[in-house]
């Protein structure tokens, strides 16, 4: 385990982002074992910042049992039902939530891809058809609650991008002329910060990943208080 003072001190450096970028260009096996020590050297690099972040993200939001390795997904593809044959992910990829990627919460996800395609996102993105209309009953009762976190206007500006899809028409049940048919009609809602190469390099962008971590925080609790506190109330019940 890094000592405390490596944690804080921990950064992404140039050879990381120039190993993806010569990943994309050079996917498959081959290349990938003649460079197996730089990516070797990213990964080990990628570990220490994710270890920065969950020594970060533990002042506001507990991480206990979570390890960087449980954190970041593997860069090997699932190409079995693909037709993209790459054998590797062009990116890498973080889920910073309780116990790692798997957590089963709507966690935060941080993507690091060379060409300013980093991000920071967290959200709504696979609900369950029945958490969707969870999701709608909840908005349709009181919209209000979500409003007040995904309009204020410090986390509109940090979060200025959202994605995801909506129904073309109204929900079943729900009229067209909804005060929130917006958010009725949304399947997905997912908010996203852009970072660029040079952000990504910076000393001090663990900082900046925990900053815009705080800001997505009360969505995320949002979610996983309608999500999963009905789920352990319904079957308490």
């Amino acid at each position: 385990m890094a000592s405390q003072s490596n944690t804080r001190t921990a950064a992404l450096t140039a050879p990381t982002l120039t190993f993806l970028t010569d990943l994309v260009e050079n996917n498959y096996r081959d290349w990938f074992h003649a460079n197996r020590p730089r990516y070797d050297a990213a990964k080990t690099e990628l570990e220490a910042f994710t270890a920065r972040l969950i020594d970060g993200a533990s002042a506001f939001h507990p991480l206990p049992n979570t390890n960087p390795k449980d954190c970041i997904f593997r860069i090997n593809r699932d190409i079995r039902f693909s037709k993209d044959k790459a054998p590797y992910k062009s990116n890498f990829a973080v889920a910073l939530g309780p116990g790692g990627r798997h957590s089963g919460r709507i966690d935060y996800y941080l993507h690091i891809q060379p060409g300013n395609e980093s991000f920071l996102g967290a959200g709504m993105w696979q609900a369950t058809p029945a958490q969707l209309a969870t999701f709608r009953q909840e908005i349709d009762y009181n919209a209000d609650a979500l409003k007040a976190i995904i309009e204020a206007d410090e986390f509109r500006t940090y979060f200025p991008e959202i994605s995801g899809e909506s129904t073309k028409t109204a929900p079943k049940g729900y009229s067209a002329d909804h005060p929130d048919i917006a958010l009725l009609k949304r399947k997905q809602l997912f908010f996203m910060h852009r970072y660029t190469d040079k952000e990504v390099l910076k000393v001090n962008f663990a900082d900046e990943v925990l900053r815009g971590c705080r800001l997505v925080k009360p969505y995320c609790d949002f979610l996983n208080e309608l999500f999963f506190e009905q789920e352990t109330h319904d079957f308490q019940l």
